[in-house]
C-alpha cells in the first residue's frame, strides 16, 4: 500500500467516523446511562425516599456520623440513583465548607470473597482520595489489607459513606451452611470501626439490596452494629416511567423522536416490574438502533427491535451454561408454535418431543428418552423459562404436559440456534415447518 493509499484510507475513515457523530440522533447518550448522577429535577415517583436520605445524611455537614442505612427493593427502583445524587451534593457542600467528606462504593455482584471485597474497598478509597493503594491484592492478610484501609479512611477524610450495592450478593465461600456469609463480617468490621477506635473520623454504610429479607440472615453482632435506617423502594408504575423518560427526552435530538415512542418504551417495561434500568435501556438501544441504520427519527418499531434485542440477550445470557441435549429440548419446544399453521394456547409435550427426536437424527446426537426431556423441562421451567400444566385429552387417553415459553419463542428458538449444534439446521426452515406439523397433525386428529 502506498502512501497515497495509507492517506486515502485514514481520511476515509475519518470521514465516517465524523458523519456518524454529525448524523446521530443523540444530543447527550449519557442522559440515558442508567447508572448516570442526575440533576434532582430528573428524579421521579421518590420523594420520600429522597427527603429520607437527605435527612440521614445532613448531619455529615454538622461534624456527626450519619446513621447507617439499608436500601432495598426490586432492581431498576432507584436505589443507587437517589443515594449517589445525594451524596454528590453532600461532597460539594463538605467541600465548600473545608470538610472533606468521601463517598466510597463497590458493586458486591462480582466480588467472590470477604479478602476480595476489602481490597476493592483500600482500592477505591485510594483512588478517591489521589493516593497510592499501598498493599498488595494478594501475597498479604485481609487483616493487613483492613488496616490499610482504616488507615486510608483516617488519614484523608473527615467522614465517609460506604456504600455496597448489591450487599446480598457478597456471600464467599461457605464451606458449611452455618458459615456466616462475607457480607454480614464486612458490615461488622465497617461498623464497629469507628466505635473501635480504629478510624479517626465518622464513617457509615449504606447497604443496598433487592432482599427486603436481607436483615434474617445477618450473624447477631453484626445485626446490632450495622443497625441501620431503612428506606424502602417499591416498583415504579407505567406513569412514573413515563415521567423518567421524559425528563429525560433532552438526551436526544429535537424533533427526532415520535410520539409514541416514550409511552411505549415505559409499557414494555412495565411488563417488567416496573425497571426504570430497563425502561432507559429501551429507549437508549431503540436510538442506537436508528443510528445503526442511519434513520433520521427515532420509531416505535425501533423501540420494538430493542425490545427484542434485549428478550435475546436476556434469553442468551440465561441459557450460556445449558448442556446441548437441554438446550436441544428446549429448541425442539420453542420451534413448535414457530412453525405451527394451527393457533396453539400451549405446546404439548409429547409434540415437542416427536421433534426432539427427529432433531437429534437430523443432527446425529445422542437420543434421550421421554422421562429426560421431561426432566429436562421441568428444569427449565426453574429457571423461568417457561411454565407448565397438566391437561387430559378425555376419557381413556390419559393425560400430558403442556408448555408455554415466559418470552417469546421465536426469540427462544433463534437464541439457541446460535449453538455450535443447532447451526447445522440453519436454513431448513420449510423441512422443520413441515416436520412441526405432521407431529401436530398426528397427535390432534390421529386416532
Amino acid at each position: 500500500m502506498t502512501d497515497g493509499d495509507d492517506r486515502s484510507l485514514s481520511e476515509s475513515i475519518k470521514g465516517r467516523l465524523q458523519d456518524g457523530v454529525q448524523q446521530s440522533v443523540f444530543r447527550d447518550r449519557g442522559l440515558l446511562d442508567p447508572d448516570a448522577v442526575i440533576d434532582e429535577d430528573r428524579i421521579v415517583g421518590r420523594d420520600q425516599q429522597l427527603e429520607d436520605i437527605i435527612t440521614y445524611l445532613r448531619p455529615a455537614l454538622q461534624g456527626n456520623r450519619p446513621p447507617n442505612m439499608l436500601l432495598y427493593g426490586p432492581s431498576g427502583t432507584g436505589k443507587s440513583l437517589i443515594i449517589n445524587a445525594v451524596c454528590e451534593q453532600v461532597v460539594e457542600l463538605a467541600e465548600a465548607q473545608g470538610d472533606r467528606f468521601g463517598v466510597i462504593q463497590i458493586n458486591c455482584q462480582t466480588i467472590k470473597s470477604h479478602d476480595r471485597a476489602v481490597y476493592r474497598l483500600v482500592e477505591n478509597t485510594a483512588t478517591t482520595a489521589g493516593v497510592e493503594v499501598g498493599v498488595p491484592e494478594s501475597g498479604v492478610s485481609t487483616d493487613r489489607k483492613l488496616n490499610r484501609l482504616y488507615a486510608l479512611l483516617s488519614e484523608e477524610f473527615d467522614s465517609v459513606i460506604i456504600i455496597l450495592d448489591e450487599v446480598d450478593l457478597l456471600v464467599g465461600r461457605q464451606r458449611d451452611p452455618n458459615d456466616e456469609p462475607a457480607y454480614s463480617k464486612l458490615l461488622y468490621q465497617l461498623s464497629r470501626a469507628s466505635q473501635l477506635g480504629r478510624i479517626d473520623g465518622h464513617v457509615s454504610v449504606a447497604a443496598l439490596t433487592n432482599d427486603p429479607r436481607f436483615m434474617e440472615d445477618l450473624d447477631g453482632r453484626a445485626e446490632s452494629s450495622f443497625n441501620p435506617q431503612d428506606v424502602v423502594f417499591s416498583d415504579y408504575d407505567a406513569n412514573q416511567l413515563q415521567a423518567i423518560l421524559d425528563r429525560r427526552r433532552d438526551a436526544y435530538q429535537d424533533g427526532v423522536l415520535e410520539a409514541g415512542i416514550i409511552p411505549l418504551s415505559a409499557a414494555f417495561a412495565a411488563q417488567d416490574h416496573g425497571d426504570a434500568r430497563k425502561a432507559i435501556d429501551l429507549f437508549r438501544k431503540a436510538g442506537e438502533i436508528a443510528n445503526r441504520r442511519g434513520e433520521e427519527r427515532v420509531r416505535e418499531d425501533h423501540v420494538r427491535d430493542a425490545q427484542q434485542e434485549a428478550e435475546r440477550d436476556r434469553t442468551l445470557t440465561q441459557m450460556q451454561g445449558l448442556s446441548t441435549q437441554k438446550k436441544l429440548s428446549l429448541y425442539a419446544t420453542a420451534i413448535v408454535p414457530v412453525y405451527a399453521e394451527r393457533n396453539l394456547n400451549a405446546i404439548p409435550s409429547t409434540v415437542a418431543y416427536r421433534v426432539y427426536q427427529y432433531l437429534t437424527e437430523r443432527l446425529e446426537t445422542d437420543k434421550k428418552s421421554r422421562d429426560s426431556y421431561l426432566r429436562y423441562m421441568t428444569e427449565a421451567e426453574t429457571y423461568n423459562f417457561i411454565t407448565s400444566e397438566k391437561r387430559g385429552r378425555g376419557y381413556g387417553s390419559g393425560v400430558h404436559k403442556e408448555y408455554t415459553f415466559v418470552d417469546d419463542p421465536a426469540v427462544v428458538a433463534e437464541t439457541l440456534r446460535t449453538d455450535f449444534r443447532l447451526e447445522e439446521i440453519n436454513g431448513e426452515d420449510e423441512l422443520l415447518r413441515s416436520v412441526v406439523n405432521a407431529q401436530i397433525a398426528e397427535f390432534f386428529d390421529g386416532d
